[in-house]
């Protein structure tokens, strides 16, 4: 970054869509295409986007899923063998026509999602009850066509993901399997991100095309939005008939599979940004932070700046020792006070400041990235508190972002004051009959959809909150982007 650089302009509480996008540019995460609804992913965003599928990754292999690779490339004719699904993503459906100047024949589709493809493959894979389960993830991009305003990160036309496809012999396992990995993408959020969600199941209305049901987990952001941060769904037999991904089981039957998909995406990154950023820019959880330490050398003479220098280098390999990344901000050209303003731009967790009154103390300046707080430690301490320091910042971040998502969720059970709630950006949790219209008829007249219908809300000895008759669940309505 420049010297010339200028800092975030606007305050994240007055207007928060011009914050987020100064603090995805100007911290240097990612840059407009020249497509419109693409955007370029740039080394510290892409550093982010590495800690969370090496994170992912581990786990995913652990419950013995195995990575594989599919092409971009799907033909129309297979994009459509199950309807509901190919009517879904048509509107959003990238397609090729030509090759050169010469037309095809049958159009090819960008990978919206990647069902049918692996489908079509996996009828060739699975044979007997000896090949299953059979759990594949994939790391790749898809694209859509956004039709809504896109904002990096949050809609794009094109964007990392991973995507999970399984197949099982029988419905329980596979059913297991959705929850195991929601429950994984739940733990990866709190832990490595520091942002609470809430769990549970769309409605029908909101589920994946093609699922039989989908489980999601949602979050709210500052602005009062929802934000869906990953989704598992089960597809029962709803692909395995139009696919025929069949298989012989122990007593020499042929059946069809019961089957899941999953996946979460880059989204994850705008949603850090958004929920731990400030009007001084981005602020990380130090489990995904590029850099979680930067050491800023500070002296103003010849004779200081060789014994603070020899310090700071010192201090660096301690640290990397330890497994913290960590850098030395040894350019010259720039201030102390610069550089505190570029490296809290760029959200690194924790500032270590190293002066010549510091070593004459035989301690260092810390300054934690979340709360802006300075504190002495000594200098033989560095190794053995960093590690504890920087789990105090992450584990702090996470409650605070709990506590904000606990005062952003309100009960209601009158319509009017869910729609009061709504209008003030809270998540709402109240009770609903089951039925569609009622779900719809709020849709229509607030603009909030059921986000979730949270695990275990069943059946509550309430009226629905809009036609007042007996409720089946209560569900988390909220606004989304």
């Amino acid at each position: 970054m420049s010297k010339e650089s200028v800092g975030i302009t606007v305050s994240k509480k007055d207007d928060f869509s011009e914050w987020y996008t100064q603090v995805v540019l100007k911290a240097e995460l990612a840059d407009y295409a020249p497509v419109k609804g693409l955007i370029v992913l740039r080394p510290d965003g892409y550093a982010i986007w590495e800690s969370i599928r090496s994170s992912l990754d581990e786990k995913l292999k652990k419950t013995g899923h195995r990575n594989g690779f599919l092409p971009v490339l799907i033909p129309e004719s297979l994009l459509g063998k199950e309807k509901d699904h190919f009517a879904g993503f048509n509107p959003e459906v990238f397609w090729v026509t030509h090759s050169g100047d010469s037309e095809i024949g049958d159009r090819l589709a960008l990978r919206p999602t990647s069902e049918t493809l692996a489908y079509s493959l996996y009828s060739k894979w699975v044979k007997s009850w000896r090949d299953l389960p059979l759990k594949i993830n994939f790391w790749n991009t898809a694209l859509r066509a956004e039709i809504k305003a896109t904002k990096p990160f949050l809609r794009t036309s094109e964007f990392l993901w991973q995507e999970g496809h399984t197949v099982h012999a029988t419905k329980e396992e596979a059913e297991k399997e959705v929850l195991e990995i929601l429950e994984i993408y739940k733990k990866t959020v709190q832990d490595e991100l520091a942002i609470p969600v809430i769990t549970g199941k769309k409605s029908d209305r909101e589920k994946f095309v093609g699922a039989v049901y989908t489980t999601t987990m949602e979050s709210i952001m500052p602005d009062g939005k929802a934000l869906q941060m990953g989704t598992s769904h089960f597809l029962g037999q709803n692909f395995s008939k139009p696919f025929d991904v069949k298989f012989l089981d122990r007593n020499n039957v042929e059946t069809f599979a019961w089957q899941t998909s999953w996946g979460v995406s880059w989204r994850l990154i705008g949603a850090t940004i958004m929920v731990h950023g400030d009007d001084k820019g981005l602020v990380l959880p130090p489990r995904i932070a590029p850099v979680q330490a930067v050491i800023i050398p500070i002296y103003y003479s010849d004779r200081d700046s060789q014994r603070v220098l020899t310090k700071a280098v010192e201090v660096e390999r301690t640290l990397q020792n330890i497994g913290v990344r960590v850098h030395v901000d040894s350019r010259n050209e720039l201030t102390p006070g610069f550089k505190y303003n570029e490296w809290e731009l760029r959200g690194v967790p924790l500032r270590i400041e190293i002066g010549p009154k510091d070593l004459d103390r035989q301690k260092v300046t810390i300054a934690r990235r979340h709360t802006r707080q300075k504190s002495d430690l000594p200098l033989d301490q560095i190794e053995s508190q960093i590690g504890t320091i920087l789990q105090q910042i992450q584990d702090e971040m996470f409650a605070a972002a709990k506590k904000r998502l606990d005062e952003k969720t309100v009960k209601e059970s009158d319509y009017s004051a869910l729609k009061t709630a709504l209008e003030s950006g809270c998540f709402v949790e109240a009770p609903w009959c089951g039925r569609a219209v009622c779900e719809e008829k709020i849709k229509e007249d607030t603009m909030a959809d059921i986000r979730v219908i949270p695990f275990g809300a069943e059946n509550p000895n309430e009226g629905c909150i809009y036609c007042k008759e007996k409720s089946t669940t209560k569900v988390i309505f909220g606004r989304a982007y």
